[in-house]
């Protein structure tokens, strides 16, 4: 019996960056050995265990063959005679397909750390094909070593185009989409899980409305990158740097989804644009069942990024009904990651980066002054019933008008 670190632990420490997770592979032992010495059995599939104390999974060294379509689509065999060369052949890439021993000996029967100081993301093996998951995991490590000057080999990016030609990306679940594409969300580079699913056409398969902005033109005076797909990638660009937030991030990838729908007659303006994209959020927040805040924030950054772009020109009682439709009163930290998502936006272009973006304070200070409007003193006031509401919208309305004079003056 055998036991070795394995997979990303040994590749991130190699990497010189914090471990987080552990796991470890078993080889020479049954169920029964691993039980007996006081693990906890808690794989389905096949035999994962709990050590006693650290509570890190132990996994019985496996091979596996395919048998059927989609990712769990496999028959494993974790007999005592499997190899830990065996078990890493299996894994996605080379860089996550070495061991370490409990005597600190690197186990690296695949080049995995030759690709690592070459900063290179390729497939162990031809069986990289049969497991169509792998494209979005490829595209999401792809995000997070970006920084470190990882690019994905050729051949790799083959095999890639090959599953995503092949239908099987339909085969996967929802669920296990939305976590790919949650913890792609997370990293320092989310927008190149979206440009690698793009070159290697998968990204259509989930993100049908993302797809179709590629080749779409905006005007090149407020868009100097003129195409939409490029501008939605840059926009996640800024999004990432202004707020930590899968929601934000979310957010500001779907705003424009709406400039898919425009008729090439009118391009490169998009009227309309906001409203129209709305259906085509909730159309693919359901598709991969993405969490119920992550779709609220995205469909009303779509519907509403336009006017706060304008709000300098809306009128106070257009700032109140704004502030009403955000449910703003309620919702504050939303009404917030909205105008992070609208900043990310104005700054999300060639040239922009750097430009500021005074809308959201204004917005803000607008929101903030209106909230501080008291019921109790309008009651006090001697107004009741309907009356109340209209007071309060009218003192609302009343204390935005003194910021917005202040803000002319200035």
């Amino acid at each position: 019996m055998q036991v070795y670190l394995v997979g990303g632990a040994v590749r991130d420490q190699l990497l010189g960056r914090a471990v987080k997770d552990k796991d470890w592979v078993v080889t020479g032992a049954t169920p029964q050995n691993m039980l007996d010495a006081g693990y906890q059995q808690v794989g389905k599939d096949f035999p994962v265990f709990l050590h006693p104390q650290s509570k890190e999974e132990y996994a019985l060294a496996r091979k596996e063959r395919k048998s059927g379509s989609g990712y769990t689509g496999f028959e494993t065999d974790t007999s005592t005679s499997v190899t830990l060369e065996e078990d890493l052949i299996r894994r996605d890439l080379t860089v996550n397909a070495m061991a370490l021993s409990e005597d600190g000996q690197l186990q690296d029967p695949y080049g995995g750390k030759a690709d690592l100081e070459n900063r290179v993301l390729r497939h162990v093996s031809d069986a990289f094909i049969e497991d169509p998951l792998r494209v979005l995991r490829v595209a999401r490590f792809a995000a997070r070593y970006k920084q470190y000057g990882f690019s994905i080999a050729p051949e790799t990016l083959t095999l890639m185009t090959q599953i995503a030609q092949s239908g099987e990306l339909s085969t996967l679940s929802a669920e296990r989409v939305w976590v790919e594409t949650a913890k792609a969300l997370s990293e320092k580079n989310p927008e190149v899980y979206f440009e690698t699913l793009k070159a290697c056409h998968a990204l259509g398969d989930w993100f049908s409305e993302l797809d179709a902005l590629w080749g779409v033109p905006n005007p090149a005076k407020w868009h100097p990158e003129i195409d939409t797909g490029v501008h939605v990638m840059l926009v996640l660009q800024q999004a990432s740097l202004l707020s930590d937030k899968i929601s934000v991030r979310f957010a500001a990838l779907l705003h424009d989804l709406g400039k898919g729908l425009t008729d090439p007659q009118y391009w490169p303006s998009h009227h309309g644009h906001e409203k129209a994209g709305v259906p085509l959020v909730k159309a693919l927040c359901k598709r991969i069942k993405a969490p119920n805040a992550e779709s609220e924030l995205a469909r009303l950054t779509c519907e509403h990024h336009g006017n706060v772009h304008r709000a300098f020109e809306l009128k106070p009682q257009t700032i109140i009904k704004l502030l009403d439709t955000l449910d703003a009163w309620r919702k504050p930290e939303r009404f917030e990651d909205l105008l992070l998502a609208c900043e990310a936006d104005a700054k999300g272009r060639t040239h922009f980066e750097h430009k500021p973006y005074p809308q959201r304070n204004y917005l803000l200070q607008c929101y903030q002054v209106a909230k501080n409007i008291d019921v109790k003193n309008i009651i006090a006031d001697g107004f009741s019933g309907a009356q109340i509401k209209s007071e309060l919208a009218l003192r609302r309305c009343q204390a935005v008008t003194d910021v917005k004079s202040q803000q002319t003056a200035s």
